[in-house]
């Protein structure tokens, strides 16, 4: 019987960081109508929100809110030596060389 194959489940216990395999056993009882208990996190009381802080949806427009800042390392003028050789890697992979040419471009260490 393969016990590490079938879908893991959290422990009842509560302690959710913790993955256990599910046994031949447990894994033909759960199949049945038993009720699980109840996921420990619907039993937190939620706290009551304080109208005074209450989150208003942030507006982009002219003169409203600060946009966030994005990644644009994509559109970065990289320098001529990254280009050259980005470049490269894209038209060596996409280019057909003949195995005589090919060979060189193998080079072997002195460890090897």
């Amino acid at each position: 019987d393969l016990f590490w194959l079938k879908p893991f489940r959290l422990q009842a216990s509560g302690l959710s960081h913790r993955l256990l395999p599910i046994s031949s056993a447990m894994g033909k009882a759960a199949k049945g109508s038993k009720k699980l208990p109840a996921a420990p996190l619907s039993e937190k009381k939620k706290a009551k929100k304080n109208p005074l802080f209450e989150k208003a949806p942030r507006n982009f427009r002219l003169g409203g809110d600060i946009q966030p800042k994005r990644d644009l390392t994509r559109f970065v003028k990289w320098p001529k030596y990254v280009r050259l050789q980005r470049m490269k890697r894209v038209m060596l992979m996409r280019l057909k060389v003949p195995p005589a040419i090919n060979q060189f471009s193998m080079a072997i260490d002195k460890n090897q």
